[in-house]
């Protein structure tokens, strides 16, 4: 991975992402705070180091700013990521967060797809709305050309089910990231796609 930058400015929000791989620090800013715990958890896990600087239309809802996260994150890690040569790219964890346990398993092959298998007891947790960790999971992987599978096998406390699917993605995403001894595209076909 190399450093990349992007950002995104539109009617509804203006956000600007860093991945820093050689970096340990981590600052993450979008105006709420769950989502920020996730992010935070995101790259502390995955020991990717994020810049994360999010605006958005929180008056209205959560949503845009959610989810528009999720495709400037998505491209950045495209952009750090280049061809994809050199790197493991299958990557998959299982974490326990209290009660819960979340299963996720990736493969950053350009042909992006998300698998979401996850309910939630209630609508909220703080200001963020429980559906958008679907919404956030879906535009991450299609942006940065990840198939992206996420489950919840278990749990109760809709934080701990959340928290653990971030922590599942971050532990696979640096698995998947890990460099090769060849440095050659990981494919039989010798091409990702």
């Amino acid at each position: 991975m190399k450093t990349a930058t992007v950002t995104r400015t539109s009617k509804e929000t203006d956000i600007k992402i860093i991945i820093l791989p050689e970096d340990n620090q981590t600052e993450i800013s979008t105006g709420i705070g769950f989502f920020d715990h996730m992010l935070t958890a995101l790259s502390v896990h995955s020991q990717i180091a994020m810049k994360i600087h999010a605006v958005g239309d929180i008056h209205v809802d959560a949503h845009h700013t959610v989810e528009d996260t999720g495709i400037v994150l998505g491209q950045a890690f495209a952009k750090a990521l280049g061809d994809k040569s050199g790197i493991v790219r299958y990557g998959s964890a299982y974490i326990p967060m209290d009660e819960s346990l979340a299963f996720c398993s990736l493969d950053i092959c350009n042909r992006p797809f998300l698998v979401f298998n996850a309910e939630f007891t209630n609508a909220m947790i703080g200001a963020y709305d429980t559906c958008l960790t679907e919404e956030f999971m879906r535009a991450f992987a299609f942006h940065a050309g990840i198939t992206l599978h996420c489950n919840i096998l278990y749990g109760k406390n809709d934080h701990h089910k959340t928290e653990a699917i971030f922590k599942s993605v971050a532990h696979a995403l640096r698995i998947a990231v890990a460099e090769t001894k060849t440095g050659e595209v990981f494919s039989t076909k010798g091409i990702l796609g």
